[in-house]
């Protein structure tokens, strides 16, 4: 099996590696400083699970030098998510399968718009990373679960097998995607907003009685939201959260957190900014997200570089 890794950020870079130390045959889509010291000097993962440096790494900016594939993990940030999907064509065959690892809730339906409906498979996960500097990639921690869509399809089914034999990655396929995408959403949406807004790691949030009233507050309005959309959260969500929060190290923070300190763009619009938007919707008050929203959205909109 043929895999094209679209975006070799924290996630596509961090789960490439892992594939290909498994035996995969992964070629990785990627751009910048980030991509020309990949080609120099290869690709060094900094992980709990164990390090790793591949030294020999395929890589490309252009899907046209790597050609159609069997499957393209898709693990491109939402503000990039339109023009990478609109690139995808050459990676695409008859029977490719596209899996898209995103945050928020409209990454499929963005890819849908490039790509055949039924190649589109969602996913997620709950890893968190940073690339530390060009080649570098930290698994900064968190569950290595991946769940994935297609819980029949043998695209998926091939890619379960070499999970399998990976070290620091864990396959689970599932019936109904839907349900997983808007729980990380509602997860990850008081996540990100909490440490990008105070600027601190989930320990001390979660230790300070005043600061874990915010992120809970994050939690509960994303719980509302998804329930007026018809995707209410299943029964003990709530302890979910905690555990899926306290499985990181302390100091972790958010992708969007990271990208906020490093002056990066970051994807605000669609995590607290949908919250916001959901909100006005359907008639519910969203006063965290709403707040995160509007204290990011001109660094998110390019007005105020933070430094």
């Amino acid at each position: 099996m043929r895999i094209a890794m679209m975006g070799a950020g924290a996630i596509g870079g961090y789960i490439g590696a892992r594939l290909v130390e498994a035996g995969g045959d992964v070629s990785f889509v990627a751009r910048g400083a980030h991509l020309q010291a990949m080609r120099q000097n290869g690709l060094r993962i900094k992980s709990p699970a164990g390090n790793l440096l591949l030294r020999d790494v395929s890589a490309s900016d252009a899907p046209a030098d790597i050609g159609p594939v069997d499957l393209v993990i898709f693990a491109v940030k939402l503000y990039d998510c339109e023009k990478a999907a609109a690139a995808l064509g050459p990676l695409i065959a008859g029977n490719t399968r596209v899996v898209t690892l995103q945050n928020g809730i409209d990454g499929i339906e963005i890819l849908r718009r490039h790509v055949r409906g039924d190649k589109v498979i969602g996913g997620a996960t709950y890893l968190s990373g940073f690339i530390n500097k060009p080649g570098e990639v930290v698994h900064a921690g968190g569950l290595t679960d991946i769940l994935v869509g297609g819980h029949r399809d043998p695209v998926i089914h091939e890619l379960h097998a070499l999970c399998d034999r990976a070290i620091g990655l864990q396959l689970k396929s599932v019936a109904e995607i839907d349900s997983v995408l808007w729980e990380k959403f509602v997860t990850l949406a008081a996540f990100s907003g909490a440490t990008s807004l105070m600027r601190s790691g989930i320990g001390p949030i979660l230790g300070d009685p005043e600061a874990r009233i915010f992120v809970e507050q994050l939690r509960d309005e994303g719980m509302a939201v998804a329930a007026a959309a018809g995707h209410p959260m299943a029964e003990g969500f709530e302890d979910r959260v905690i555990k899926r929060w306290t499985a990181f190290p302390p100091h972790v923070k958010s992708s969007m957190a990271n990208d906020l300190e490093r002056g990066k763009p970051i994807e605000v619009v669609w995590l607290s900014g949908r919250m916001h938007e959901l909100g006005m919707k359907f008639g519910l008050a969203t006063p965290g997200h709403t707040a995160v929203f509007r204290a990011l959205h001109l660094h998110a909109a390019g007005a105020v570089p933070w430094r």
